[in-house]
């Protein structure tokens, strides 16, 4: 346990100094926005503050000044320290991902207690100077020492992320969707949600009873929809794949019926979708304390892929991690540990997708692995560790070693960390949109959102609006 003591006035000094570093995320500014009541659109990463176009994600210059009282008050002089005053010169803008330093050294002890202290905030980067300023406070007359003291921690939960993929798939033409075996309310009304919203024109295959009875229990009408009949699950997926062959659909849905149904009809050799690559599943995760989307493959279909399996499952996630407006998608590719160990497969298998992206056999992306799960997506645990990658500590997609450990980061992700989840099929002629029965609303109108998407750049049908987004 760390014991942290402050220094009383009678131990403070001329030139003494402290300093701390902090890493600023789109986060910090929304704490700061609920805890100051400033709401100004500038520091908020979603919105255009000032007309421009783009979306600004300052620094609230209050929060960057907010920092010198953190050295204040937990290092020099540190507990007990109260203020007295501060004044603050801004000379430059701090933006989300910058990482900070704050300093203050001790310039004048006053007869009355009071200690004078130099103040400023600098960005490592590039040695920035963006705040000074002077700093009087009372300073402790009493030695203390504290053992870490851990406060509660904050998560701003929200699915900005699906928020925004749903005004993009706004501009974008229904993408006609053949919804297989929807013969139970959830999966009946999440193909009827996403139709409501003008994501997709379902054609509902299966039983017209089942189908009937859950519109029953939904409330909802049927009517102006295309059903087509099939006799059991088999029949469903495979004429549901015929669909799409004919040029009447452009991407599948799972109803209520086992996934392994309905990717042995998409699998078939004869008519079937296959389309050159491995089937490969995606999550898009929105993750409330990440300042992007993350991208978990593969979790659903293979089980221990090989290495032109990996080769696969990274091009696909690529691919479709483009269609959702990354320009040069990060992918980190997941081991035990950051450095390549021959005992360790997954290690090896990441360090050779790794350089294989380096030669052009996977491209689109920046491609880096091994890497251990915190320093793919924590920048500090990546610096911490000494890694220097464009990749590390910002991945934007993951590649798990195997299904167990794919399938656990999603869960996880959902279940501890209050994401919401998109799940999709890539390799197909067209995008498979897989939901879970567990899925709720948000989930299954994103997972229609990222096929619609997907199939429309590929197709061509993305207008230049949002394919510029």
């Amino acid at each position: 346990m760390k014991i942290t003591e402050n220094h009383p006035l009678e131990e403070l000094s001329p030139g003494d100094e402290a300093e701390l570093v902090r890493i600023c995320t789109e986060d910090d500014f929304y704490v700061f926005a609920n805890a100051s009541g400033n709401h100004n659109p500038m520091h908020l990463a979603e919105h255009d503050g000032d007309g421009d176009g783009e979306p600004e994600a300052v620094a609230p210059a209050m929060w960057v000044g907010s920092l010198i009282s953190a050295v204040l008050g937990n290092i020099l002089p540190g507990a007990g320290t109260l203020y007295r005053s501060q004044s603050f010169e801004f000379l430059e803008r701090a933006h989300a991902g910058d990482e900070l330093i704050s300093k203050v050294r001790v310039t004048e002890k006053r007869d009355n207690g009071d200690v004078v202290l130099d103040t400023t905030v600098s960005r490592t980067s590039d040695g920035a100077l963006l705040v000074r300023g002077t700093a009087v406070v009372t300073a402790p007359t009493v030695k203390l020492g504290f053992d870490d003291l851990h406060v509660p921690g904050l998560v701003v939960q929200r699915h900005r992320h699906f928020e925004a993929l749903m005004e993009t798939v706004d501009g974008i033409p229904a993408t006609v969707t053949a919804i297989v075996a929807p013969e139970e309310p959830n999966s009946l009304g999440g193909a009827l949600l996403a139709r409501d919203k003008g994501i997709i024109e379902p054609i509902l295959v299966g039983a017209p009873d089942k189908i009937a009875e859950a519109a029953a229990e939904l409330g909802e009408s049927l009517a102006g929809i295309e059903l087509v009949e099939a006799q059991d699950h088999a029949q469903a997926a495979a004429l549901s794949v015929d669909i799409v062959n004919a040029g009447r659909a452009q991407a599948l849905m799972k109803g209520h019926l086992h996934t392994d149904d309905l990717l042995r009809a998409a699998l078939r050799k004869p008519n079937g979708l296959r389309a050159g690559r491995r089937f490969t599943h995606v999550f898009v995760m929105d993750v409330p304390s990440l300042p992007h989307p993350l991208l978990v493959t593969d979790a659903a279909i293979n089980i221990a892929p090989d290495l032109p399996t990996k080769v696969d499952i990274v091009q696909n996630a690529i691919d479709l991690a483009i269609s959702l407006g990354i320009d040069e998608p990060k992918v980190g590719v997941l081991s035990a540990v950051e450095t390549v160990n021959p005992q360790i497969p997954s290690s090896t298998d990441a360090a050779l997708l790794s350089k294989m992206a380096e030669r052009g056999q996977i491209h689109g992306g920046l491609v880096d692995g091994p890497l251990a799960m915190d320093n793919a997506v924590d920048l500090a645990a990546a610096r911490t560790k000494g890694i220097t990658s464009q990749v590390a500590g910002r991945a934007q997609i993951l590649v798990a070693p195997n299904l167990d450990a794919g399938n656990m980061i999603a869960k996880q992700l959902t279940y501890i960390a209050k994401a919401e989840g998109a799940g999709v099929v890539l390799g197909a002629k067209v995008p498979i949109i897989l939901t879970s029965r567990a899925d709720g609303d948000e989930a299954r109108l994103a997972s229609c959102a990222v096929a619609a998407l997907h199939e429309a750049r590929l197709s061509g049908r993305l207008p230049a609006r949002a394919a510029a987004q």
